[in-house]
C-alpha cells in the first residue's frame, strides 16, 4: 500500500509535539496516517530546537557501547536501568546513520568524526551539527523529512489541552485548541506524547514556554504511572541576564577549557577531583550555594573564545554578543536554572505507557535511561532510538478504530501565561525544589499549591493540570528522604545505599 494511502478502519496516529523524538515517530510510523500537533512555528516549539551540545554516541576510535553504559550508570546516581541503558545506547551508531541519511550536517575532522568531551564522559564523544547549533541543525534536517512525507499531516497553531478517554479509560485522542482557538477533538488510534520536559514550572530555566510538563500532567490526570518526578535536572552555566528562558552557554564549553569563577575570581570547583567537568548536578549546586552565599559566580571563557577553539561555538558567540558582552576579553555571568526532567511517563521498551492508547518517547518519557541524573548529551541520543521504536511498534500494531471519547469542560479562553497563580507557582517551585531542597520549605510548598489548586476552576483545565504535577513532584521530592543524583536533600545529604539499583526509582517491572 502507498505511504499516506489510508487504512481502512484506522483513525490513525496523533503525535503532541514536533521536537525530535515526535519527528522519528512519526517517520518511522509510516506508512500509518500520522497527525502531528504543533504548538508554534514549525520545529522551533521544542527544546530539540535549542539543544547545543548535540548527540552522544560511542562512535570514535577509543570508545566502546560498553563505555559510553559505564559512564550513564556512574552519572545516574546508582538508579539507571542497564538493560535501557544498553538499548539506547546500542542503537546509536544506528541512530546517526539515520541522522546522517536525513540530511544531518554533522561537523567532520577530515574524515573523522568531531567529537567533543562533556561533563561524565571517559572519551569525546558528542557529535555536533553546525557546532554548537547540533538542535537546530538536527531538527531542519528531520522536518523537512517530514514535510514531504505524504502520510504525515502537520497542524501548525494547535495545542493540545488534555487526553480523551473512553468509558474503559483507553486514551482515544485528545482535547485541542486549534489555530483559532476553537476547542476540538481530535481522535487517534494511538496516541503519542512527544512534548519535552517541564523545565518551565521553575522561575529560571532554559525551557521555552512549550516545555511546561503538560505531556505528564495531560498523562497523570489520564490516569498513567509516572516515576522519578522528583529528579530535575539544572544546568550550572544558563547566562544570568534579563531574559526569560534564560540563553544556555553549552558544557562543551568547558570542556573546551573554560572555568567557573567567582567575582573575586576564585575557582569555583577547584575542591573536586573532575573540576569544572564535574557531573552536571555537582557543578549546579555549587553553583546555586555560591549564589545563596551572595557570590557571583562567571564563566571564564576568554581563552576558548580567543582562540581557535572559539571556532566550534558560534551559538554561544552570538548569543553572548546578544546581550552586549564580548567573550572574548569579558567573564560571562551564569546561573543554575532548570534544564531537563529525568521524570516522565513509565513506559516499556516500545514507548507503551501503562494506559491502552498511550504512548511516550523523549523528555517527556521515563525509560530508565537517566536514572536520577542524566548524562550530558544523552537525551537527543534518546529522542532518536525511543521515537523510532515507538513508530515501528505503532506500525506492527493492527489499525483500530476507539470508543467515543468521554464529554470535558475546556475553558478555551484562558490565558495561563498571564494567570498569576501560574507566575507563582513557577517562583514556589524554584524555591522550593532547586539545586538543593529540604523537608520543611517542600511541604510549605505543598500546602500552598493545594490551596491554590482549590481555587482553581475546572474547565481551566491547563493550569489545573500544571498543579496537579507540581503537586506531584513536590510530594515525590518529600518522600525521597535522601540525597541522590539531581535530587539532593540538605536534611538527607547521603545516599541510601540500599535503594541503589535500577529500583531505586521505579520498579520497572511492572511498566
Amino acid at each position: 500500500m502507498p505511504a499516506g494511502t489510508p487504512i481502512p478502519g484506522d483513525e490513525g496516529v496523533l503525535i503532541v509535539g514536533a521536537g525530535i523524538a515526535g519527528l522519528c515517530a512519526a517517520l518511522a510510523a509510516a506508512p500509518r496516517r500520522v497527525t502531528m500537533l504543533c504548538p508554534d512555528e514549525p520545529g522551533r516549539s521544542s527544546s530539540s530546537w535549542l539543544a547545543q551540545g548535540g548527540i552522544a554516541a560511542p562512535i570514535g576510535p577509543t570508545d566502546s557501547v560498553d563505555i559510553h553504559v559505564g559512564d550513564t550508570l556512574d552519572v545516574a546516581g546508582h538508579a539507571a536501568d542497564p538493560i535501557a541503558a544498553e538499548r539506547v545506547i546500542g542503537g546509536a551508531s544506528e541512530a546517526i546513520d539515520f541522522l546522517v541519511a536525513a540530511g544531518v550536517p554533522f561537523d567532520r575532522d577530515g574524515a573523522a568524526w568531531s567529537l567533543h568531551l562533556e561533563a561524565g564522559h571517559r572519551r569525546p564523544r558528542v557529535a555536533h551539527a553546525l557546532g554548537d547549533r547540533s538542535g537546530a541543525a538536527i531538527v531542519a534536517a528531520l522536518w523537512e523529512q517530514v514535510r514531504v512525507a505524504p502520510h504525515v499531516e502537520v497542524r501548525c497553531g494547535w495545542r493540545a489541552v488534555t487526553l480523551a478517554t473512553d468509558t474503559r479509560g483507553a486514551v482515544v485522542g485528545v482535547h485541542a485548541l486549534d489555530a483559532g482557538g476553537r476547542t476540538v477533538l481530535v481522535r487517534a488510534a494511538e496516541t503519542v506524547l512527544a512534548t519535552g520536559g517541564a523545565g518551565r514550572l521553575f522561575r529560571y530555566t532554559t525551557n521555552g514556554p512549550w516545555a511546561a510538563g503538560d505531556g505528564i500532567a495531560m498523562a497523570l490526570a489520564a490516569g498513567a504511572r509516572t516515576a522519578a518526578l522528583e529528579f530535575v535536572q539544572f544546568h550550572p552555566t544558563a547566562l544570568r541576564v534579563d531574559a526569560d528562558p534564560l540563553p544556555l552557554l553549552t558544557e562543551a564549553l568547558r570542556g573546551a577549557g573554560a572555568r567557573l569563577v567567582t567575582a573575586r575570581g576564585d575557582f569555583v570547583m577547584a575542591g573536586h577531583p573532575l573540576g569544572d567537568l564535574a557531573p552536571r548536578d555537582v557543578v549546579a549546586r555549587a553553583v546555586w550555594d555560591c549564589a545563596q552565599s551572595g557570590a557571583d559566580v562567571l564563566l571564564d571563557a576568554r581563552s576558548v573564545f580567543a582562540s581557535a577553539a572559539g571556532d566550534a561555538f558560534p551559538g554561544a558567540l552570538a548569543l553572548t554578543q546578544a546581550y552586549g558582552i564580548d567573550p572574548v576579553h569579558e567573564l560571562l555571568p551564569v546561573t543554575a536554572a532548570a534544564h531537563y526532567h529525568m521524570g516522565g511517563v513509565v513506559v516499556d521498551d516500545a514507548g507503551h505507557a501503562t494506559v491502552d492508547g498511550l504512548w511516550a518517547c523523549g523528555e517527556v518519557a521515563y525509560t530508565g535511561l537517566h536514572g536520577a541524573n542524566r548524562l550530558a548529551s544523552n537525551s537527543l541520543l534518546e529522542a532518536v532510538v525511543c521515537g523510532r521504536a515507538a513508530g515501528a511498534a505503532i506500525l506492527r500494531r493492527a489499525p483500530l478504530v476507539r470508543g467515543p471519547a468521554r464529554e470535558v469542560e475546556i475553558d478555551s479562553g484562558t490565558d495561563v501565561e498571564a494567570a498569576p497563580a501560574w507566575q507563582a507557582l513557577r517562583l514556589r517551585l524554584w524555591r522550593a525544589m532547586g539545586p538543593v531542597r529540604d523537608g520543611a520549605t517542600l511541604a510549605t510548598a505543598i500546602a500552598e499549591t493545594r490551596a491554590t489548586l482549590v481555587s482553581i476552576p475546572a474547565g481551566q483545565r491547563v493550569l489545573r493540570q500544571r498543579h496537579e504535577l507540581a503537586l506531584a513532584m513536590l510530594q515525590a521530592a518529600v518522600n525521597r528522604e535522601e540525597s541522590r543524583g539531581a535530587h539532593f536533600r540538605r536534611d538527607f545529604p547521603t545516599r541510601d545505599e540500599s535503594r541503589d539499583g535500577p529500583r531505586a526509582v521505579f520498579p520497572r517491572a511492572v511498566a
